[in-house]
């Protein structure tokens, strides 16, 4: 075997070299056919055309090879993509206001940031790896047919019109429906979040069928867009096909007839056979084109909401010179104005003017949507005002650094959230440098402190996601603990103690009293008891402040507040004769 190579190897260099003039020209395929023939003489032929197996089977070889590192380094490229662009995306999301994620809502910022990440993914990969091989290949094989095959080759020509035309219809009606679809899949999503966060209410009232009737619809409908999409785009792969298959058959005929009326004189067999394996080429690299085409069509609009997200801006952002320092806990609000978005026709708060000085206890009540949890959150600029300014320790809050500012305020809201992972490492949230005696602490103030230590891993107890594992009243009570760890300036209870006790609602306000007594707090609150003892008791009616005062005065002079008094403890006084009966 040894000796045979080098013979071979000779005896195709001696060929080459004493071998016909048009040699040159001709190619390996082309070349081993007409070897065959005998057009090159018999003499020597079979060491020749042994060499040039080898050389195929070297260029298969080399061909399986580089395909393999290409989708080696395409599937390690397109995963690469796709995690930097949904970290690209988290991040971005990260950033965005109330406002912003308003806008998107969280089930479609989830549907951006998996389905649509995947098909752009999937497209990325399609396109670094068969879309510049394809069209070279394309390109290529049409240049040799018209090297081999003259005017034959014309008959290639004559199909691609066609074929651009199929592609533009296909996406000029698929992509409406991708569009619409797209939205479809946010609402299932929004859907399935809003089962899972309420499978309890869910099970409670035995809905668990008119749930799965309501999700079958939604995904029926999915199902229907998808299915006419892909119906659409199915067509191109058949057009594709019998457009470039009755090519083959034109080259056969023709090809043939030409061949056989002038005895192989004015088309030779070895150019009829290469012509016929570059139609098979050109084929090839056109299904792989138009498998591109079907990807990149179904991705676009994935990758046109993507960068709906990453091109979105923040309507919260820090001023040039930030000021980085919050003096103090007084609050106040100047003829403040705000609606939820630009295109809002009734304001949510109106003509607001308000002085909160710091280390005071102030009260919020009133009734369902009377914006209450708007007033909260425009101070540590979760929202921006429409018109009017609040401020912060003397200082507008726009003009604050965004950090130092929401650092300086504790905001417990009503939908109290805690994530999976120890009680400690939820507790760090507020700071995570905190140690034992810290928590410790500030869990005493929240009265958290009790049935923390009643677990048997106590603070090293295992929050389950969403705090599923913990009563209502204990969730409040620890984010409560979380807020205070931040050592605020200011402290924003939003109707957080509805689920405690009247006993545990006092301890809470009296040990926040005494140990925090220069931390402004505000606490939003249903309960009168909650807020009696309040410096200040803030009454708001549809987005307007329609009093301030304490309890004693509020009861005499507001009806509003004498009326949600008067219902309270008619309540109370019922069921204590009830209880005494």
């Amino acid at each position: 075997m040894e000796c045979l190579i080098p013979a071979i190897a000779g005896e195709l260099i001696t060929f080459i070299q004493n071998g016909n003039e048009k040699l040159g020209e001709l190619f390996i395929t082309r070349w081993l056919i007409e070897l065959v023939q005998g057009k090159f003489g018999t003499e020597n032929i079979t060491p020749v055309i042994v060499s040039i197996c080898l050389i195929l089977v070297v260029l298969a070889m080399l061909s399986l090879t580089f395909g393999a590192l290409a989708g080696m380094h395409c599937s390690r490229a397109s995963c690469g993509f796709a995690k930097n662009l949904r970290e690209r995306l988290f991040y971005k999301s990260q950033d965005f206001s109330f406002e912003n994620i308003d806008k998107f809502s969280t089930s479609s910022l989830v549907t951006r940031l998996t389905t649509d990440v995947t098909n752009v993914q999937q497209s990325f990969m399609m396109i670094i790896r068969t879309a510049i091989r394809s069209p070279f290949m394309f390109i290529f094989s049409i240049v040799m047919a018209f090297s081999v095959g003259g005017k034959m080759a014309w008959i290639f020509v004559i199909v691609l019109p066609i074929l651009l035309f199929t592609l533009i219809m296909v996406a000029r009606n698929a992509m409406p429906i991708f569009k619409k679809v797209f939205k479809k899949y946010d609402t299932l999503n929004s859907s399935i979040q809003e089962n899972v966060a309420g499978m309890r209410v869910v099970k409670s009232f035995v809905r668990e069928d008119y749930e799965k009737d309501k999700f079958s619809r939604a995904s029926d409908d999915v199902r229907a867009d998808f299915t006419r999409a892909e119906k659409i785009l199915a067509l191109n792969s058949p057009v594709m096909q019998l457009c470039m298959y009755s090519l083959m058959v034109g080259i056969l005929f023709f090809g043939s007839r030409i061949l056989i009326s002038s005895g192989g004189v004015a088309f030779e067999i070895g150019n009829f056979s290469t012509l016929l394996t570059y139609g098979m080429q050109t084929l090839m690299s056109l299904m792989m084109i138009s498998m591109i085409f079907v990807m990149v069509t179904m991705s676009a609009e994935s990758a046109r909401r993507i960068c709906e997200v990453l091109d979105e801006e923040t309507t919260i952002k820090n001023p040039e010179n930030p000021v980085t320092k919050v003096e103090n806990g007084d609050i106040e609000f100047k003829n403040v104005y705000f609606k939820y978005a630009q295109r809002a026709e009734k304001f949510a708060l109106s003509n607001v003017n308000l002085t909160i000085k710091s280390g005071q206890t102030v009260g919020i009540i009133g009734g369902t949507g009377s914006a209450k949890s708007t007033l909260i959150q425009l101070i540590p600029r979760l929202y921006d005002v429409t018109e009017g300014q609040v401020l912060v320790g003397g200082v507008d809050v726009r003009n604050y650094d965004v950090v130092t500012l929401r650092d300086s305020v504790s905001v417990v809201l009503q939908k109290n959230v805690l994530f999976s992972g120890t009680i400690k490492e939820n507790l760090r949230w507020g700071d995570e440098n905190a140690t034992d005696e810290d928590m410790i602490r500030v869990c005493k103030l929240a009265c958290a402190d009790e049935f923390i230590q009643g677990f048997p891993d106590k603070y090293d107890t295992y929050i389950e996601q969403g705090g599923t594992n913990v009563s209502g009243g204990q969730k409040q009570r620890l984010c409560i603990a979380r807020a205070l760890l931040k050592k605020p300036k200011i402290l924003i209870l939003d109707d957080s103690t509805s689920a405690v006790d009247t006993r545990t609602d006092a301890h809470i306000r009296k040990a926040f009293m005494e140990e925090i007594p220069n931390t402004t707090k505000l606490i939003i609150a249903q309960r009168i008891s909650s807020i009696q003892d309040a410096d200040v008791i803030i009454i708001l009616d549809d987005g307007k402040i329609n009093a301030i005062g304490n309890h004693e005065s509020l009861l005499e002079s507001n009806d509003i507040y004498k009326e949600i008094y008067t219902s309270q403890t008619k309540g109370a006084g019922s069921t204590e004769e009830g209880g005494n009966k």
